[in-house]
């Protein structure tokens, strides 16, 4: 438990109370002896590592390596207490390497940002394909536009629902700004803001537009708004097509 006590020492996320990092430990090394052989290595990754955790809405979020996987290694964690705000996810090297064409965008996030706790970083020498972040970000893009198209034909682009679903969406596609600004050779930022500063400037978009939504979207009229940020993703989309590798 020291070792992995130790690794959790700097991770200290804004509102969570300091025993967290004891607790966190606990579960790690309770799941080590649980899994046995099986278990290949921890993560930590996600917003917990930058300066946008949300002690009101974010997790802390675990990643387990395994051998394999099946019903029974799942079982053996049922009986172990853990923190509200740790969320596990169980997968193994394989399925990483089988998948990376597919989740480009997800795993090249945790291989750019996280906290080796326990075992090898299999991440360390996973390569993954510019073209498949390409097409997996106009694969975002332009499905989150067809969505704001049928929010908008159904609320009329009320205030409240304007709200939710422009930040949502803004959110959701944080990952895949941020990876639209490594096919530029960028190097991206860690912060919200500043990723919406970079790419609004990389791609000629409304940042002013993009940092109000972040924050709320509290300024203007929101039907008007909704129609301003619906032109900005069609524009995002169009330039995600064209994007040259």
């Amino acid at each position: 438990m020291d070792e992995i006590l130790k690794k959790l020492g700097g991770l200290k996320p804004p509102g969570l109370k300091p025993p967290f990092g004891e607790k966190a430990a606990k579960y790690c090394e309770e799941a080590k002896r649980a899994l046995g052989t099986n278990l290949k290595a921890i993560y930590v990754y996600g917003s917990s590592l930058t300066g946008d955790f949300n002690p009101a809405k974010s997790n802390v979020n675990l990643l387990f390596i395994m051998e394999k996987i099946d019903p029974p290694d799942l079982r053996k964690m049922f009986g172990l207490k853990k923190h509200k705000r740790l969320v596990p996810m169980f997968l193994t090297q394989e399925h990483i390497e089988s998948s990376a064409d597919v989740f480009p965008v997800e795993y090249l996030e945790i291989k750019e940002n996280n906290l080796l706790l326990y075992g090898e970083d299999i991440f360390k020498g996973l390569a993954i394909n510019p073209s498949n972040i390409r097409l997996q970000c106009e694969q975002q893009v332009k499905g989150g536009l067809i969505r704001l198209y049928q929010v908008y034909l159904e609320t009329g682009g009320k205030k409240r629902t304007a709200r939710r679903v422009m930040a949502g969406w803004l959110r959701n596609l944080m990952p895949v700004l941020r990876n639209l600004l490594r096919l530029k050779g960028i190097e991206p930022p860690v912060s919200k803001r500043a990723i919406i500063t970079q790419v609004s400037r990389k791609f000629g978009l409304k940042e002013e537009l993009l940092l109000d939504i972040l924050d709320g979207g509290k300024t203007g009229d929101e039907r008007e708004m909704f129609e301003n940020f619906i032109e900005l993703v069609e524009k995002l989309g169009e330039e995600v097509d064209g994007l040259k590798l």
